[in-house]
């Protein structure tokens, strides 16, 4: 109560609260972001020229129910002002008595459309089945009743199928439009594909594209997860595709409506429980037994407790020169809150020069904590990591900074559950300023930089763009404050390269682990706070500076082929000058 009427007393003195203020802007941005990126009226016009080697027939898979008139019209004209020729629209009505309209609006299309009225409701995954048999296209694509489609969406689809003739699965980035269709807000620019991602949500949703032997090999839609039955479908896909691609471009409208989940969690709460139920079945299918799904903080949004395999031994590696009082903090918190009990501390001291330290060290000596010495003359991060991994008898790595205190009491179990996973190479965690601001939630390269934090100085508690503070995804890199790996992967990349002494380092292991066909993923629930740079100070010295940039070149020069072009788990409509996932303006290139 008290907090609407501060609200309430903010809107009358500001006008807007600091998100609506926020939501104006970015939605201003988006028409300045449509305005410079989507074709003029010359450009509709070749595409309608274009030439392609490759034209295959696109199906539009619609499921119909008690669709009301202007909804159906206008999702009907989206299709018929398509650039691109090549389709029909599969429609099957699943409504207790059929609309005079549907085929009045129909009638001119001829053969381009096939409509069946099915006498009876079949349910969602029923209906869309029914109008998968009318399909005699080589590709499906699945359009609700109420959306609509831009008019270049097809020929940017096909463009994409000839480019990538072995594609199977395509998706694109998509917005929400109002009752006036021509009200655009909410553009979704999403991630090339990410399991974890995808797991934590249906981020892929619309506009989906399946070619349809894969479609037919899958059987369709399974009722059992009506409500999440596109869900469903999408990770049985991703299970079975050849190539999954990603266009980044809006081609998909999605109506704000009532009934719509668009217009929010509420909608349609018993597709929430159809989604757990399509991610753990996932899991199954894929080896994965024991997981836990449950819903977070926010509806629609999904925790992954992946399960500890036996009880294995993780060693938790950290550096320390002087700082007695943080390092206490640390080590405090990790034996205070940790519920995983198979671990040991191995302390790499470098250089401390006062007595309270060794002291310390004395003190807390014991079979689980050890202290091994390595004076270097200059500092080097890898280095003195590298010589703590050597001294660790753990199957599982924690590189952890003195200057954190650790959160979560199962953050263990979350880092071996995830590592033990085939396909992962490193595991991050979100790191909270002592103020309950974000200092990590994942690394972007070429953000802010060479590698900027994602979601840098955000508020803990925001979600973020479209929740990514909150849900567990892959990213290209994590910071190595706190960073979890197998023992086995640290080796086969021959752990940090100590040419890289202060920084980027963990940004290069990262990437060493992604060369190897391992994914990084970001965990919000392993969380920590990140006394940041407390150690070695911040680059505020010219020498400081210099020896930054030299770095900087080393790493790009290192992987040119990464920082040349949009990092795959961002993506190129938004804004790297700034750290919290804002809409470009401009045009892409």
């Amino acid at each position: 109560m008290l907090k609407k009427i501060i609200l309430k007393i903010y809107k009358l003195i500001f006008k807007y609260t600091p998100q609506e203020k926020y939501d104006l802007e970015e939605n201003l941005n988006y028409q300045k972001w449509i305005e410079n990126n989507e074709p003029t009226l010359e450009e509709l016009n070749k595409q309608k020229e274009t030439v392609f080697n490759l034209n295959p027939k696109i199906s539009i898979i619609v499921p119909l129910y008690n669709t009301p008139e202007n909804y159906f019209r206008e999702m009907i004209e989206s299709i018929k002002e398509q650039t691109y020729l090549n389709w029909e629209i599969c429609l099957a009505d699943g409504s207790p008595e059929k609309a005079d309209y549907i085929e009045k609006i129909i009638s001119d299309l001829g053969k381009k459309v096939k409509y069946k009225f099915l006498n009876e409701n079949k349910g969602i995954s029923g209906n869309s089945n029914e109008a998968l048999k009318l399909a005699s296209g080589e590709y499906i694509a699945l359009l609700d009743h109420d959306d609509i489609i831009p008019k270049f969406a097809l020929y940017e689809i096909v463009k994409t199928i000839n480019e990538n003739p072995e594609a199977d699965f395509i998706y694109t980035d998509d917005d929400k439009i109002l009752e006036d269709k021509n009200k655009r807000i909410s553009p979704h620019f999403k991630q090339d594909f990410a399991i974890d991602t995808l797991r934590s949500y249906n981020y892929i949703c619309h506009f989906s594209i399946i070619k349809k032997e894969l479609i037919d090999k899958l059987k369709g839609f399974n009722s059992e997860f009506d409500g999440s039955q596109d869900y469903d479908l999408i990770l049985r896909t991703i299970e079975n595709a050849e190539q999954i691609v990603h266009i980044p471009k809006i081609l998909y409208h999605w109506r704000i409506n009532p009934n719509s989940v668009a217009s929010g969690a509420s909608a349609k709460p018993y597709a929430y429980v159809a989604a757990k139920k399509a991610i753990l079945k996932h899991l199954e299918r894929q080896g994965i037994n024991g997981a836990k799904v449950e819903d977070s903080k926010i509806m629609g949004l999904y925790k992954i407790t992946y399960p500890v395999i036996g009880n294995p031994k993780i060693s938790i590696i950290i550096l320390n020169r002087d700082h007695k009082k943080d390092l206490k903090r640390c080590i405090k918190s990790i034996i205070n809150n940790s519920t995983y009990s198979n671990y040991e501390i191995v302390i790499v001291e470098n250089n401390s020069t006062q007595r309270s330290v060794f002291r310390y060290y004395k003190k807390i000596k014991s079979d689980k904590i050890k202290v091994e010495i390595c004076n270097l003359k200059n500092f080097n991060y890898s280095k003195l990591n590298n010589y703590g991994a050597s001294k660790a008898s753990g199957d599982y790595y924690v590189f952890l900074n003195n200057d954190t205190k650790i959160i979560s009491p199962n953050w263990l179990e979350s880092i071996i559950g995830n590592c033990q996973r085939k396909e992962i190479g490193a595991v991050g965690a979100k790191l909270i300023y002592k103020n309950k601001r974000i200092q990590h939630a994942g690394v972007v390269l070429n953000l802010t930089g060479t590698a900027g934090h994602v979601n840098w100085n955000e508020k803990e508690k925001k979600p973020g763009y479209f929740g990514r503070i909150m849900i567990q995804q892959n990213v290209s890199a994590v910071t190595g404050a706190l960073l979890g790996i197998s023992k086995l992967n640290f080796e086969q990349i021959g752990g940090f390269d100590e040419n890289f002494p202060m920084a980027y380092n963990d940004v290069d292991l990262c990437l060493k682990l992604l060369e190897k066909g391992k994914l990084i993923t970001y965990n919000p629930y392993i969380e920590a706070y990140h006394f940041e740079s407390k150690t070695r100070g911040y680059e505020d010295t010219l020498e400081k500076k210099e020896r930054l940039k030299k770095e900087e070149k080393k790493i790009k020069e290192k992987w040119k082929k990464y920082f040349d072009k949009t990092d795959k788990y961002y993506s190129p409509n938004l804004r790297t000058d700034v750290p919290n996932m804002r809409v470009k303006t401009e045009r892409i290139k």
